[in-house]
């Protein structure tokens, strides 16, 4: 599906014509380039690979100095594949934020806000154990039982336990584009999209 790289500016509020005011995440989306045309006769499937976000050249690979050299652009930060393009494109193009349009509807992918180890409280939802009276002090965020202890005695996979929770990929999907500045390439979807300020974002029609 035809989509763009774009990165996550902020969030905004935006006053609609009957006066609704509408949460909106603000996205730099594009200008992206074509760095290369995968065809089913060459590679075994069609899609184009593209780039966005500049990267200085001493912290660029030489395999990656050549590579993005062919389609005569400068190193690039992130870099990703969008199969089932509507529109052809060859290497070297440029693609802008004018590739959507107001009363869209897009998927948007990214990184979530990484928040460390957590309990199963915060991660999971639990309420706790016990009451917060008659001598409970310490047990009140636990997570209780963990299962059968006679047999099997062992825990079972999947148990919601206390771990590492967010930095991990999320979709979020049909996110409606509010409105779209081609001056400055920034998109306004409604709603919010994964990760913090600054996040690179895939967004697909």
């Amino acid at each position: 599906m035809s989509g763009l790289l774009a990165k996550k500016i902020g969030m905004t509020t935006i006053f609609d014509a009957e006066g609704k005011v509408i949460p909106c995440t603000i996205i730099e989306a594009g200008p992206c380039v074509v760095t290369q045309v995968k065809t089913k006769e060459k590679d075994g499937y069609a899609a184009i690979q593209l780039a966005f976000g500049e990267k200085k050249e001493k912290h660029t690979t030489k395999a990656l100095k050549n590579h993005f050299a062919k389609a005569n652009t400068t190193p690039k930060r992130k870099v990703a594949e969008f199969r089932y393009f509507e529109q052809e494109y060859k290497q070297g193009d440029i693609i802008s934020a004018d590739l959507f349009a107001e009363g869209d509807f897009v998927d948007v992918t990214g990184t979530s806000i990484g928040k460390g180890f957590q309990g199963v409280v915060k991660r999971h939802n639990f309420s706790g154990v016990g009451g917060q009276t008659h001598g409970q002090h310490n047990r009140l965020r636990a997570p209780g039982s963990m299962g059968a202890s006679s047999f099997p005695s062992r825990v079972f996979k999947g148990m919601r336990m206390a771990g590492q929770m967010g930095n991990v990929n999320v979709k979020v999907q049909n996110l409606e584009v509010v409105k779209v500045d081609t001056a400055t390439n920034r998109i306004f979807l409604k709603g919010a999209v994964p990760g913090h300020e600054g996040n690179f974002l895939k967004l697909e029609k």
